[in-house]
């Protein structure tokens, strides 16, 4: 299916407004995404033009720009979540919890949510079986955590036209590639729907820092206009402010203090929750429950 064929058009106004738990006024959903870089293949993402502009591989030069990420950068965004006793949704490509052991176990000690994303980056076009790859990478989370992840994101939001489909087959129940509104919707599967999740390119380091090559402070200024007018619309409506991060972007040294201040600011609002993505889909759950079966 077409994504308009998963997903009929209903614009906000025309839906009745969500409402959060009493005393919570909007929410914010942290997120960390950790990846494997295999170098053997084309790098992932690329910050250094290579001399000629012909990229030879092995590309060493960026497969360490992302291991620096993996050694250093994610232990100051683990720190700092765990200072302000914050448990967000890791993103994780199966592969982490072999590759980066250390990584995933810090991070299920602190009570993250795990949500597959993919076995490791690369384009979800690419992938000779992708139904395989997604039960590999469902497999080997549960394997590790001892839970299943209810949640996906595809590398760079890449899906074919039946990803939706592979992954509702899978046991996924929401997804995070479709960066199409406010609040959940839900997405129509050939295995029932699941929900798209309002995940965030905005607030994304990588669209920030790498792609439009902003400083630093650009970070906390968009944070704090983004919570503004969320935090104003949240009076009469839910409102679900998604932050993501990568360790070899937010995690270096000259960003990491502009990501601190973000998150301890965030931390102070009154009325503000944060929650992992199955948070946020459980809520949902509830809140468009018809009243019949609230009444049961």
């Amino acid at each position: 299916m077409i994504p308009s064929k998963r997903l009929p058009y209903v614009p906000i106004i025309d839906r009745p407004p969500l409402k959060l738990p009493a005393g919570i006024r909007m929410v914010v959903w942290p997120v960390v995404n950790v990846e494997v870089w295999d170098i053997g293949r084309p790098m992932p993402r690329q910050v250094l033009p290579p001399p000629t502009h012909i990229t030879r591989l092995p590309d060493f030069a960026h497969w360490a720009w992302h291991e620096y990420g993996m050694r250093v950068g994610y232990w100051r965004l683990q720190a700092m979540f765990d200072e302000l006793d914050i448990q967000g949704s890791l993103f994780t490509n199966g592969r982490v919890c072999t590759d980066y052991a250390r990584v995933a176990e810090a991070a299920l000690k602190s009570g993250w949510e795990f949500v597959g994303h993919s076995w490791d980056q690369q384009p979800t076009h690419v992938e000779k079986d992708q139904r395989a790859m997604i039960r590999r990478t469902v497999r080997e989370i549960k394997s590790f955590t001892g839970k299943a992840p209810v949640g996906w994101l595809s590398p760079g939001l890449t899906e074919t036209l039946y990803t939706p489909d592979y992954l509702a087959e899978a046991g996924i129940q929401y997804i995070a590639d479709w960066l199409v509104d406010d609040e959940p919707v839900a997405v129509q599967t050939a295995h029932g729907p699941v929900l798209g999740m309002p995940y965030s390119l905005e607030l994304n380091d990588i669209a920030m820092m790498m792609v439009q090559h902003h400083a630093a402070a650009e970070f906390e200024s968009r944070c704090a206009d983004q919570f503004e007018r969320l935090y104003e619309e949240g009076r009469t409506r839910a409102k679900i402010m998604a932050i993501a991060l990568h360790p070899y972007i937010s995690g270096v040294p000259h960003r990491i203090k502009t990501v601190e201040r973000v998150f301890r600011k965030l931390r102070k609002q009154k009325g503000v929750a944060f929650w992992t993505g199955e948070q946020i889909m459980q809520w949902y759950q509830r809140a468009t429950r018809a009243p019949a079966q609230r009444r049961r």
